[in-house]
């Protein structure tokens, strides 16, 4: 299956059913830049079944990084290393910078402005979302 770079989130939840309609939340971790009352562009996979899971835990070749996926999350599009320029979309709640690379990937850059260009090298990748230092600060004439 092909993943567009437009991908802003990707997350395993339940759904409810309330009324004649079917609900799912979104986590707050994921909500990245939804905006109420837009209209996304939303895709539904199955679950996959015990053996399934069981089939990809078996220690085979690419086992790990596709037991990763079925979980919901590919694996990140970063490394620990990784050197990226990217451009701080946001500030989080603790004043740190957010910019997203390949699929929506969250990256958290401290010491950085909204708006602002910078190259970043990685220092630490969680499943979801990685944080990276500031390495250079890009001219916005560049």
């Amino acid at each position: 299956m092909e993943i567009p770079d437009q991908l802003q989130c990707l997350f395993t939840t339940e759904v409810d059913e309330q009324d004649d309609s079917y609900v799912f939340q979104i986590p707050s971790q994921e909500q990245g830049n939804l905006v109420a009352g837009e209209t996304y562009r939303l895709a539904v996979l199955p679950t996959p079944s015990p053996q399934e899971t069981d089939s990809t835990a078996s220690g085979a070749p690419g086992a790990d990084s596709e037991a990763h996926a079925d979980r919901g999350h590919p694996e990140p599009p970063v490394e620990v290393g990784d050197r990226r320029d990217v451009e701080i979309e946001s500030l989080g709640d603790q004043g740190d910078g957010i910019a997203r690379v390949e699929r929506g990937f969250v990256v958290i850059v401290s010491d950085t402005d909204k708006g602002e260009r910078v190259t970043v090298e990685v220092t630490d990748v969680q499943e979801t979302v990685a944080f990276a230092d500031v390495v250079e600060r890009i001219s916005y004439y560049d």
